[in-house]
């Protein structure tokens, strides 16, 4: 081990990588279609989250609490949600990054964070007779066609892959598509993170283990860090943002990222966190990034108990002089797949506003928690994002150098 590694990292892990420059961002959640209804939601503090009726037969009572997508969208991009979300908020990123300055390098490349994939078209393909579904029909719902069409509209030609690692399949994007950018294989990543599958259905059965709560507001559901919480109320995103070695428009640079796999139950967190910790050491050694510097925990935070415990835990015994710690999962709901990408919004409001878009707290919690839109302290963030089955990821957010 090298003078000046971290414990429980290695001499390559411990090497910082460059820079990846955030520039710009595209987003459909349960706030609407478009990054600035998100920005604006963290601005009053005021929940997507809203009660949905005409759910009989999938839930106890016929409705729940969710932040769902509506169908807004354009049916020139796609017949379903999932597909018009996805080019949308990959449109509007681009956009948003030429109008910043980005220019396309020589190789684009695509990162698509996703689970499910579109369940909604999948659901009702397995539901319909064979004969009624027409060939046209089965393309679109296979997951390359509206990568391929994304690909062809921007005449992007670089490598393009799906990426999935449960919740933690943003922060795993992110952190493959920086190392494109740090091997040299693109010149630039459009990140995607989609996520429609709220659906009721699927839902019902996060509810059956224990960690979702359908049928209460969400700041009486789900309070990260709180007394009282009792899981995580359901949301749908879309997500996109451009990635570059240029910090021209930066919103954001990713410094660095890690991710570790616990190995140890299905569902459950490992009780030891040997895996988590390590995963967090790594990810500030790529960064080059000391904990004393890091000024905030943007954390998974989905309510449950082992999580909240585990994330608390790495807050005190990591980053005891970090401001504090905050989840907007009561915000947007947990997005699934892509929930870090909603949540890594949040640290590039803070960066871009100089406040944090932390939900108002509602009851007794964590001593650094932090409370409501704060006015930020300077310095890095980490985004921490924990997925079923073992997935640890963190990647370091910094400011943008210009």
């Amino acid at each position: 081990m090298s003078e000046g590694t971290l414990p429980g990292t290695t001499e390559r892990t411990a090497r910082r990588s460059a820079p990846t420059s955030i520039t710009g961002v595209g987003a459909v959640t349960g706030y609407g279609w478009g990054r600035k209804h998100v920005w604006d939601g963290f601005l009053l503090g005021e929940s997507a989250v809203r009660l949905t009726t005409g759910l009989d037969g999938f839930v106890d009572g016929g409705e729940a609490w969710l932040a769902t997508i509506t169908d807004d969208g354009d049916r020139r991009d796609g017949p379903s949600r999932y597909m018009q979300a996805l080019r949308f908020a990959a449109r509007e990123a681009i956009t948003d990054a030429s109008e910043r300055g980005w220019e396309p390098g020589r190789v684009v490349g695509v990162v698509h964070s996703i689970v499910l994939g579109d369940v909604e078209m999948w659901s009702e393909y397995y539901h319909e007779a064979p004969e009624r579904v027409r060939v046209k029909r089965w393309v679109n719902m296979l997951p390359s066609t509206v990568i391929s069409q994304l690909m062809k509209e921007n005449d992007f030609h670089g490598p393009t892959m799906s990426v999935s690692a449960m919740c933690a399949s943003a922060n795993a994007g992110m952190f493959t598509a920086k190392s494109w950018l740090d091997s040299g294989i693109c010149t630039d990543v459009i990140l995607l993170a989609t996520d429609l599958s709220g659906i009721p259905i699927n839902l019902r059965r996060f509810k059956d283990l224990g960690v979702a709560v359908l049928d209460s507001p969400p700041f009486d559901a789900c309070r990260p860090f709180q007394e009282g919480s009792r899981g995580f109320v359901g949301g749908e995103a879309a997500v996109a943002m451009v990635l570059s070695t240029e910090d021209t428009g930066s919103y954001a640079q990713v410094l660095g990222g890690a991710m570790t796999m616990d190995a140890f139950n299905l569902v459950a967190v490992a009780p030891d966190m040997t895996e988590l910790e390590r995963c967090y050491r790594e990810a500030l050694a790529t960064s080059g990034v000391d904990a004393s510097e890091v000024a905030y925990m943007n954390a998974h935070g989905p309510g449950t108990a082992q999580c909240d415990a585990a994330e608390g835990i790495m807050l005190d015994r990591l980053f005891p002089e970090a401001a504090g710690i905050f989840s907007i999962k009561p915000l947007v709901g947990h997005c699934q797949a892509a929930g870090a990408a909603v949540e890594i919004m949040a640290t590039i409001y803070a960066f871009q506003t100089g406040y944090v878009p932390a939900p108002p707290q509602v009851a007794p919690g964590h001593p650094r928690l932090v409370n409501g839109l704060t006015a930020r302290r300077p310095g890095p963030m980490l985004k921490s994002s924990i997925g079923m089955g073992g997935y640890n990821t963190a990647i370091v957010l910094g400011e943008p150098s210009t």
